[in-house]
């Protein structure tokens, strides 16, 4: 049985690749790759439990596995750093590597599943138990580079955390501009600047747009808009309605899914 939420040829053809990297065990699963992909594709799109993956999946104990095995070994932030690559030549931009970025965060309310969790409270007040996602984008408003961490943690370390990773990835040799809001505070921006050599600016009104009668209005922050976009496209996959993860690593590799599935429908 067909869903939705399963890879196209053509982006099986895209993906499947960058996954079937060659170690010294050899590549898992072969030719039944796609099956467990499309497995973690439709739990991150429904949000089921691992026990109630459909059957056709094969047994829910070996797409786990490939899945935490991913999400360890750093299989997911590659496959997503090359992935956009190929999306910014497919849209049109002249160079595979950005030269701005837009960083902002998203606050998700954990859910628990028992057991010890990363979760603590954040977000204003403290009031938030649960996580806090961090998305990169360009100027496209696909995710680059994506990381969950406790709610607690400040925004400045959120953005240092986030452009580590990035130039980890080597997604960072153009960038000359990283657009954050001001939740990072402006010593922070500055020490940031110096410390990655490119301009870390932060953007926002310093007085709320009003309208003719003196009530608040919506107004787009010219670029900075586009991770907010993004954050609003991730959270459509029901996996990620809630933090329903204990570990950061979990979490951040149901990020990356929902990520990469955003930049395949981008590609095709």
């Amino acid at each position: 049985m067909a869903y939705s939420s399963d890879l196209t040829d053509a982006q099986r053809n895209l993906l499947e690749p960058l996954l079937l990297v060659s170690s010294k065990r050899g590549p898992k699963h072969g030719s039944d790759l796609r099956h467990v992909v499309d497995a973690m594709f439709y739990i991150s799109h429904t949000g089921c439990q691992w026990r109630f993956l459909p059957e056709e999946f094969g047994p829910w104990t070996r797409v786990w596995s490939q899945f935490h095995r991913w999400s360890r070994n750093g299989t997911w932030p590659r496959v997503l750093t090359a992935l956009h690559a190929s999306s910014r030549t497919a849209l049109g931009r002249k160079d595979p590597l950005p030269s701005m970025v837009v960083i902002d965060t998203h606050l998700a309310r954990g859910a628990s599943n028992g057991g010890v969790t990363f979760h603590n409270q954040g977000g204003p007040y403290g009031r938030t138990n649960g996580a806090k996602r961090i998305v990169c984008v360009d100027v496209t408003g696909l995710p680059i580079c994506v990381r969950v961490v406790p709610a607690s943690t400040s925004e400045a370390s959120a953005v240092e955390q986030i452009l580590n990773d990035l130039a980890r990835s080597g997604a960072d040799e153009r960038v000359g501009l990283v657009l954050v809001d001001r939740g990072t505070a402006k010593s922070a921006a500055t020490r940031l600047s110096v410390k990655f050599s490119y301009e870390v600016r932060r953007v926002g009104w310093d007085e709320p747009p009003r309208n003719e009668h003196g009530a608040k209005v919506f107004r787009p922050i010219r670029h900075a808009w586009r991770v907010e976009v993004a954050h609003g496209h991730l959270v459509r996959r029901r996996r990620l309605a809630r933090c329903f993860e204990n570990t950061v690593t979990s979490a951040t590799g149901w990020l990356h899914v929902a990520s990469i599935t955003e930049v395949l429908r981008a590609l095709c």
